[in-house]
């Protein structure tokens, strides 16, 4: 049986009223334990992922020596971005496979395959060493970090969403971003720490590849961690329904199912391109923005980022729950607004190259970026159905972020380099921003409501029965005039 709050037209429909059996009873202890292991694996695979942007200007001296200062900054951020054309690779493999086998077990192995990649990092020998080797092995582990990436956070994503109660999934979504700020912080900080404690000679000779060595152990912790989770009620629901089809009739193919979902997966591209813009431009490339080409002092740009990603931390919980409360949507399109509004000033209070505006022009870039980290953890799963959830998230995600997250930095700063406007990132968010709103517009509203193809999921006992309550009251007073009350169908 399955459940959905939108219902065929009044003459279309065949439907039994919701019983208390078919609600969701979601466990609080399994939910606290799928949200941490979600939001602390996260943490460990950003870590490992956002180390590399952090010491970039080190990388591009260590990989690239021949170069200039921007041409290494940029051919370091090439081998970012080629990672990136692998993601949805990663997402065609992973996303699938967890639709099919489950998402826990596909999580494992995408902690296993990231905290590799990047432990691999550490162990390069230099250019000075191997010469063009090491370079060409640096691509070698970016791509695996890059294809093991790929059904990460669409996963996790998934996985918190469909553990999540209805009214407060949106609350709960936002600790999946809370741990990637967790992860991004502790990467910025001990690459900080780093800068600030040793010599430049140490930090090209040894320094560097600390953070990277780190990897191996906490892809342990997180593996750990992420093996002990039960499988997500909505998926074994799935699997039971479609064990007992396939007895009875053949099963579709996933690309055939893909199909169906087109304009959803239009949507989550254009929600991605926005999101994941703001995020590369102000997480990742604004801090070499800073170093190499407006040459502010590199461990104050680092701990100012630091402070900023701090302070969304709390921000991005809030931006969740506010989104339980007045819908997704408003508290998106708030962000999309306001980038095409603030992102000028922004830039120029960070162009004058002092401290405190620095900080202003960074915090604002951060504090609408919340907008986007604590909503599209729960807005994004709830664009497709159970039954395809997982790889059509994966794809979705992954195609935007190939095409326009992760190459965010590397654009940028080649526009930055060809032109000589130190206005581009501005520019650039303002364009993302556009189309942000368009998708956003377009949205349907999804808080408090099941996700597709899954029944309500409710805290208690006590709410799935004045859910069915409700619903049966509802049906008695239309009087065979359809409402959109909760019920199921065969």
């Amino acid at each position: 049986m399955t459940a959905s709050l939108n219902g065929p037209a009044p003459n279309q429909r065949q439907q039994a009223l919701l019983e208390a059996d078919d609600v969701t009873v979601v466990d609080k202890s399994l939910l606290k334990r799928a949200v941490g292991a979600m939001a602390l694996g996260n943490a460990m695979e950003w870590f490992d992922f956002g180390v590399y942007s952090y010491i970039a200007v080190t990388l591009g001296k260590v990989f690239f020596p021949s170069s200039s200062p921007s041409a290494q900054l940029i051919a370091t951020f090439g081998t970012f971005a080629a990672a990136f054309l692998v993601r949805p690779i990663g997402g065609m493999v992973f996303g699938p496979l967890g639709d099919r086998i489950g998402r826990q077990r596909v999580l494992a192995m995408t902690m296993i395959m990231m905290a590799a990649g990047t432990f691999a990092i550490g162990l390069i020998p230099s250019y000075g060493t191997i010469g063009i080797f090491a370079p060409a092995l640096l691509l070698l582990a970016r791509l695996v970090q890059g294809f093991s990436t790929g059904g990460e956070y669409g996963g996790a994503a998934t996985f918190i969403a469909e553990y999540s109660t209805d009214k407060r999934r949106g609350f709960m979504g936002s600790f999946l971003e809370f741990g990637t700020l967790a992860g991004y912080i502790l990467g910025a900080g001990t690459v900080a720490l780093l800068t600030a404690t040793l010599s430049e000679d140490a930090m090209l000779s040894w320094g560097w590849r600390v953070p990277f060595m780190i990897a191996g152990p906490l892809g342990i912790v997180g593996l750990y961690i992420r093996m002990k989770l039960e499988e997500t009620p909505a998926f074994k629901r799935e699997a039971e329904a479609r064990e007992a089809l396939d007895k009875a009739a053949p099963k579709q193919s996933f690309g055939k199912m893909l199909l169906t979902q087109w304009k959803p997966l239009l949507l989550c591209v254009g929600l991605v391109l926005i999101f994941n813009v703001t995020d590369y431009m102000a997480l990742s490339y604004l801090p070499s923005y800073l170093s190499a080409t407006l040459h502010f002092d590199e461990t104050h740009g680092l701990f100012l980022v630091l402070i900023v990603m701090v302070l969304m931390m709390p921000l991005t919980l809030a931006a969740g729950r506010l989104s339980d409360a007045i819908g997704r949507k408003p508290v998106m399109l708030a962000g999309c607004v306001g980038l095409l509004v603030l992102s000028i000033p922004a830039l120029l209070l960070i162009q004058t190259g002092d401290t405190l505006p620095v900080f202003c022009g960074l915090m604002i870039l951060g504090a609408l970026l919340s907008c986007f980290t604590g909503v599209m953890p729960s807005a994004l799963p709830a664009l497709f159905p159970t039954t395809i959830r997982y790889g059509a998230l994966a794809i979705g995600f992954n195609v935007s972020v190939s095409l326009f997250g992760g190459t965010t930095p590397l654009v940028t700063a080649w526009l930055v380099e060809t032109t000589g406007n130190l206005m581009m990132p501005a520019y650039y968010l303002m364009g993302a921003a556009v189309i942000g709103i368009v998708s956003v517009v377009a949205l349907a509203e999804t808080a408090k409501q099941p996700l597709k193809g899954s029944p309500p999921a409710v805290a208690t006992r006590a709410e799935a029965h004045a859910l069915v309550r409700q619903a049966r009251e509802a049906e008695e007073m239309d009087d065979g005039v359809y409402a959109p009350v909760a019920t199921v169908s065969a």
